[in-house]
């Protein structure tokens, strides 16, 4: 805290405005932290639309939102694990077992395709959840673990690789490639799991006890709060919501491609990070990491707009914006200490 006067001479009204003051910090760099995502998303956009006509399409649009919803619902996965200051690198490896599966199981109808994978990879959500919670091995090596186990399942079930597997339903397919109003159905799913993710963190007793896990899991447990079982259910989460966003790209493609996924974790983290959530945990917002998600996903689009710049820079672009925010949010916790 800031050292106020403590002099008896000195006039209460100079210690009340010291208290407004630090106060006065404390909020503005809270608001920074959470907002500074969105804020940053909002000039690019703005500077995007000006230097190129088409990025402000309303197709361009749609395409970039179609293009941005399976990382986005790894990113809200991936941002329940963060905040209870867990991490989890299996994600990549699911999405893709996720999306073989739905295309595999597809032949026996649309609610197969989807639940298949959802049960598949909240399983090992679950797997790593009980293995992290009851042994207290660390995040990192545990999802580690899933992540070789699930790309090896991935690889027996489509022969090394050599089986893509087509999507059979018509129904499946008809998801992955109607629209409503212009915008993929995919998009609409994402956005209400979104409104669900920001209500669940923010107004139930589910999101206070991930919070509280990563503010302090000895001060939860001293709270009443089940520590052992918040950090499960966040870690099947993360593995439902990959294993989903695996099925919505099967849909999409019309096929299980067997080659993606790789390095979908770190971007997932990249993601949630820059959108304000700390690796520490103990804070963040759904929001926040839907503006970092999407402030990626114009970075992409605004290279293909350029046109003559390899795809590849996205990532350096990505690395770059992820120092800067690990920097800043460093930065940014020291002086709420201070204050």
């Amino acid at each position: 805290m800031t050292q106020l006067a403590t002099d008896p001479e000195v006039p209460a009204a100079a210690v009340a405005e010291d208290v407004r003051r630090a106060e006065r910090t404390d909020r503005i760099v809270g608001v920074v932290q959470r907002q500074g995502a969105l804020a940053v998303l909002v000039i690019v956009v703005i500077i995007a639309s000006i230097a190129w006509p088409n990025f402000r399409s309303y197709d361009n649009a749609a395409t970039l939102l179609v293009a941005a919803a399976p990382p986005l619902l790894i990113a809200l996965g991936m941002t329940f694990v963060i905040i209870t200051g867990g991490i989890d690198l299996s994600v990549g490896s699911l999405y893709v077992l996720g999306g073989v599966v739905a295309a595999y199981a597809s032949q026996w109808g649309v609610w197969t395709a989807f639940l298949a994978p959802l049960a598949l990879c909240g399983a090992i959500g679950l797997l790593n959840g009980v293995l992290i919670a009851y042994t207290r091995m660390a995040p990192f090596i545990v999802t580690l673990a899933a992540l070789l186990g699930a790309r090896g399942l991935m690889r027996a079930l489509s022969t090394e690789g050599s089986n893509t597997y087509l999507v059979k339903s018509d129904a499946f397919r008809s998801f992955g490639t109607g629209t409503f109003f212009g915008i993929g159905y995919q998009v609409w799913l994402v956005a209400v799991l979104s409104v669900i993710g920001i209500v669940v963190l923010s107004r139930t007793r589910f999101g206070r006890a991930v919070y509280a896990v990563g503010g302090s899991e000895d001060a939860a447990s001293l709270m009443g709060i089940a520590v052992r079982r918040t950090k499960i259910w966040v870690y099947v989460l993360s593995g439902l919501l990959a294993g989903l966003a695996g099925a919505i790209n099967a849909a999409k493609l019309g096929s299980g491609v067997t080659v993606l996924g790789t390095g979908m974790e770190l971007d997932a983290i990249a993601a949630v990070v820059i959108g304000g959530t700390l690796l520490t945990g103990g804070a963040g917002t759904i929001a926040g990491t839907i503006a970092g998600v999407l402030l990626l996903g114009v970075i992409q689009n605004m290279i293909n707009q350029v046109g003559n710049v390899q795809s590849s820079y996205q990532q350096v672009i990505s690395g770059a914006f992820l120092a800067v925010v690990v920097v800043a949010q460093t930065y940014l916790v020291k002086l709420r200490r201070v204050t």
